[in-house]
């Protein structure tokens, strides 16, 4: 298996070190670069802070707790992919309560196929949000652009009696004269009659 994408970061956080090592395996195999490893919950949020991931995989129970707080806590504030691997006994009821969050909950113990294919949907679920994120930003900044050149529209008809349409144009005609954006042209007109 083998991905021509860029690669993806994960972070495996196992308090037992033969299936940190398992995981690691599987995620090198699936070309996920670079990875790391956490051995509580307190470990794990350092790291993630240092240096946030695409996914998560996270084994419990863990010896400063058992892990969904955080599996929830990294879906709700990014696009961070999570798996929580549980006690097979156990799968359902956790899965019910942290599913509403995007984690995925994974059975344990699973083979290595239904490992990869949880690796799987959890990175094609990172990558899903993290458009969104990059169209919200997008949108974020083109809504902000607007609400500039709206301002810099008003500040002109106030100051020279323009029509909405002189303005609009007087902005486009001095953006393109100055091969500049719209929105920076409408910065310097707040810049100077705001003053």
């Amino acid at each position: 298996m083998y991905r021509d994408k860029s690669a993806l970061s994960a972070l495996i956080v196992s308090s037992s070190k033969q299936a940190a090592d398992y995981l690691r395996g599987i995620l090198e195999g699936l070309r996920f670069h670079p990875i790391a490893e956490a051995v509580s919950i307190a470990e794990a949020k350092r790291r993630e802070l240092e240096t946030p991931f695409d996914l998560c995989l996270i084994n419990t129970p863990l010896p400063d707790d058992f892990g969904i707080e955080f599996a929830e806590e990294l879906c709700e504030n990014s696009a961070v992919g999570v798996v929580l691997f549980v006690k097979a006994e156990l799968a359902e009821q956790v899965s019910y309560k942290v599913e509403d969050h995007g984690v995925l909950t994974f059975p344990r113990p699973g083979t290595r196929q239904s490992i990869q294919s949880a690796v799987k949907l959890a990175a094609a679920t990172h990558n899903r949000l993290a458009a969104f994120e990059r169209r919200a930003v997008k949108l974020e900044a083109k809504m902000k652009e607007i609400r500039l050149i709206n301002r810099a529209k008003w500040l002109l008809i106030d100051r020279y009696n323009m029509s909405e349409e002189e303005a609009h144009k007087y902005i486009e005609k001095t953006a393109m004269d100055n091969c500049a954006t719209r929105g920076e042209i409408a910065e310097n007109i707040i810049r100077t009659y705001e003053s």
